[in-house]
């Protein structure tokens, strides 16, 4: 498949595993050569067509501030691939825990499934929360899904929230739908609610924000893509380095500012 096509593939596609559908980009990326033009147009359609993946836009925005794109693409995707998160998830949750999350989330859910000893409350997201507890139940883990409407009850019936952000900056997370809700009830009643911050998805304020905006439907804002969850609502972050409690955290940006970006193709 030219690399021109793949990506318009990779642009359509959705669902995927963040980790897989960067790899994929990256190695279509690498064969469009030395098409300056065209990495720009087709790093801006990408990012356009997946408005609520981070590690999308933190592949790109290395890419299009690097001397040598196409070495870059491929060791960030090599990267992402060796995100130690699941594992630090895996090592930190409680035994036997009742763990509440929204939709299917990436790296927690690779944990969930890996741990086995768990119970998995999984609030449903566009029919995701469903499709996530079909997945653990042929790997035999308890799990039970939960319709919108009964995220309170989840939140009170755990002993942790996982919110997995799809993008994050230094002070709030983009996450699926349902998650400010989970987070709120776990926030007011004293649920521990740990933000769950993969490798490649902190992202410099003005990227974030960019996000934020094509997320947010303002004329029907409940049919979001997302949920923007403000870091103050969980109690712990977790990432690559370990657990810590959300005041003592330090977060920075993973990727510089791509200009580029901000833009759209039609503009």
């Amino acid at each position: 498949m030219h690399p021109i096509e793949r990506l318009r593939y990779l642009a359509r596609s959705s669902g995927a595993d963040q980790r897989v559908l960067v790899g994929e980009t990256a190695s279509a990326l690498r064969g469009l050569g030395l098409d300056a033009a065209g990495l720009v147009v087709s790093c801006r359609r990408i990012v356009e067509r997946h408005p609520t993946s981070g590690p999308l836009w933190w592949l790109c925005a290395h890419v299009l501030t690097s001397a040598d794109p196409y070495s870059t693409a491929r060791d960030l995707a090599s990267r992402l691939d060796d995100d130690p998160t699941p594992e630090v998830l895996i090592g930190t949750l409680p035994p036997d825990a009742t763990v509440c999350v929204v939709g299917w989330p990436d790296l927690a859910g690779e944990a969930l499934l890996r741990r086995g000893d768990l119970t998995v409350l999984a609030v449903d997201a566009f029919d995701q929360g469903a499709a996530f507890v079909r997945r653990l139940d042929r790997a035999d883990v308890v799990a039970e899904v939960v319709e919108a409407g009964g995220v309170s009850a989840a939140v009170l019936a755990a002993d942790v929230v996982l919110v997995e952000a799809l993008a994050a900056s230094i002070s709030e997370i983009l996450a699926a739908p349902g998650s400010r809700a989970a987070a709120s009830v776990g926030y007011c009643s004293e649920v521990p609610v740990w933000a769950v911050l993969g490798r490649g998805r902190c992202l410099p304020d003005a990227a974030f924000a960019s996000m934020a905006q094509r997320v947010a439907d303002v004329r029907v804002p409940w049919l979001a893509e997302a949920d923007v969850v403000p870091l103050g609502l969980a109690s712990h972050i977790v990432d690559e380095t370990g657990l810590a409690f959300v005041e003592e955290a330090v977060l920075a940006p993973e990727c510089p500012l791509a200009q580029e970006l901000l833009r759209s193709n039609g503009h």
